[in-house]
């Protein structure tokens, strides 16, 4: 059985082969934004829409692959209820750091996965980060040097990066903050005895 991540985020790929897992991408072909946007406006909770994105994911992938075991997933970022997406501009980027900085939000990271095109495990878990008040200069500079790469993010950081220094403090499993809880991934394929344990 081959295992598939219905993604094309590099660092989950990365999170996954680091863990000596074989994993091969595959894009899922999801729309995202509409998806999310139809949940918001059913005033679903965040948890929710992320886990119903990262099984959108592994369902369109698993039903191309159904002989391979599928995983999706999907993060999403929350403060006081309101729902956030990846920035489409610098504008944007600058629009939403600015309503996160001294405040605390979450990060919701779920993650699904398919065998024989049906669902057999889903895992969500939260992570919570404070951001400093931080001044407006240093804001404009931080995305003018990062932009090409915090674009790809749904809270304009990454904190494997120098979104780091927005913080003062985090609460909660890095892997999630990153966008995949990989521990609990790992303990149920070796459940599974799929993996070495």
């Amino acid at each position: 059985m081959t295992m598939i991540l219905a993604s094309t985020s590099p660092i989950r790929l990365q999170m996954l082969t680091a863990a000596g897992l074989v994993v091969e991408p595959v894009a899922p072909r999801v729309d995202e934004t509409s998806i999310r946007d139809a949940l918001v406006a059913e005033g679903a909770h965040p948890r929710d829409i992320a886990d119903a994105l990262a099984e959108m994911k592994a369902r369109k992938v698993a039903e191309r692959r159904p002989t391979d075991l599928v995983l999706g997933c999907d993060q999403i970022l929350e403060l006081e209820g309101k729902v956030f997406g990846k920035p489409e501009t610098p504008e944007q980027a600058r629009d939403q750091l600015c309503k996160l900085r001294g405040t605390t939000h979450k990060l919701q990271s779920a993650i699904v996965a398919y065998e024989n095109a049906e669902p057999v495990w889903r895992h969500t878990a939260e992570a919570r980060l404070t951001m400093h008040q931080i001044s407006d200069t240093y804001l404009d500079d931080y995305i003018s040097r990062n932009w090409d790469s915090i674009r790809q993010s749904v809270g304009c950081y990454k904190i494997e990066e120098e979104g780091v220094r927005l913080f003062s403090a985090i609460t909660g499993d890095h892997f999630t903050i990153l966008g995949l809880p990989l521990l609990p991934l790992l303990a149920w394929l070796g459940t599974r005895g799929m993996i070495a344990r």
